[in-house]
């Protein structure tokens, strides 16, 4: 039987945030791209990013009533016990019913309830570890996982070495190769050919604290002869948009959510940016000299470990979350003033890059198997 008419029944779990959407999305057509004939189904979690984004690259998914644990005393968690046996037995009825040959754990309020199930009935998992910093639920999951797909070195201090494969983060294909782009992505945005391009992300939520620096820095910005594109976010979107309308400046360009990431990196000069997995992958792959900002908002502050495999590789600057506002100027000024350093910093970035991770990922799938 040839791959193009082999059946696979894969059951795709997680999301919440683009971190964890987009790489799945990137595993799920990976696998189709392989085995075309192939059945795909995502589990998330009902209210969240996924029940939108993946219908929108094509696939079927189910919903669970899932939310996490709150680190702090909330009223909410009262809930949670109910909330995760609700999402078990839903995970229990979505993998009788759709008999999936595999699963595939990428993280997110989801992930857990469906994984567990799975080895609770024998049926093969593989996780996805996209952080620096392993999660409790994945370091349990692990334990029974047939495989374990990470994105840096060293997770043998969290999962069973023999299981682990360093593949890197799958990201958008758009990205992988740059070349040409620019002048249709200044053109796209708005932006002009003579000024430095200031590329800020959030994330597609956004982040108060880089939002609150750029609003700081935008106006000696535009005065230094710099442009800014800037994804504030779903949440601070009118707040920005009214302080730039408000500024009269020309050159700050809000945007609520950024689509065409591959025009985005092409337009950059510098990157200022969170640190979470995908971005962080991303910005790899496209080598563009990088101020990570890391959230001190995550579980085990995973950002910043995150970062910091890059900052001790030569390849990206670190801007404490407490620091940002009053300080992004003048390290935006120190990426643009050494260019030699920049250059550098592009460099090693490409050397931590992972360009093929979803087919690796999706032959360490296929492991699992036959």
């Amino acid at each position: 039987m040839s791959k193009a008419t082999q059946t696979y029944r894969i059951m795709i779990s997680g999301g919440g945030t683009g971190g964890h959407i987009y790489p799945a999305i990137a595993i799920a057509n990976a696998w189709k791209e392989k085995f075309p004939s192939s059945e795909i189904l995502f589990v998330g979690a009902e209210g969240k990013m996924e029940m939108q984004k993946v219908p929108e690259a094509g696939y079927k998914i189910e919903g669970l009533k899932v939310a996490g644990l709150q680190r702090s005393l909330s009223l909410s968690n009262l809930s949670f016990p109910f909330k995760l046996l609700g999402s078990l037995r839903r995970a229990k009825q979505l993998i009788r019913e759709f008999k999936p040959d595999a699963v595939v754990g990428v993280g997110g309020y989801a992930s857990g309830p469906v994984l567990y199930m799975a080895q609770s009935n024998n049926i093969p998992t593989l996780i996805q570890e996209q952080n620096s910093y392993a999660g409790l639920t994945n370091k349990i999951l692990a334990k029974k996982a047939r495989k374990i797909c990470v994105a840096y070195p060293g997770m043998e201090k969290f999962f069973p070495a023999t299981k682990i494969i360093y593949t890197g983060n799958p990201v958008r294909k758009d990205i992988l190769d740059l070349s040409g782009k620019r002048e249709k992505a200044l053109g796209h945005f708005g932006l002009k050919q003579d000024r430095k391009t200031i590329l800020v992300l959030g994330g597609s939520l956004g982040a108060r604290t880089i939002n609150q620096a750029v609003v700081a820095e935008m106006e000696t910005f535009e005065k230094s002869g710099y442009q800014v594109l800037w994804q504030s976010g779903k949440f601070y979107f009118q707040e920005m948009s009214a302080k730039v309308q408000a500024s009269g400046l020309a050159h700050i360009h809000v945007r609520e959510f950024i689509k065409e990431m591959d025009l985005a990196y092409a337009a950059a000069d510098a990157v200022v940016s969170r640190a979470g997995a995908l971005s962080v992958s991303e910005i790899s792959l496209v080598g563009k000299p990088t101020i990570f900002i890391p959230s001190p908002n995550v579980a085990e502050d995973h950002q910043t470990k995150n970062a910091m495999a890059y900052v001790q590789a030569g390849a990206a600057v670190l801007l404490k979350d407490a620091e940002a506002v009053g300080n992004l100027k003048a390290a935006v000024d120190g990426l643009f003033s050494q260019a030699e350093k920049a250059q550098e910093m592009g460099k090693n970035l490409k050397k931590l890059a992972k360009p093929n991770a979803a087919t690796e990922i999706v032959s360490a799938l296929e492991s699992i198997l036959s």
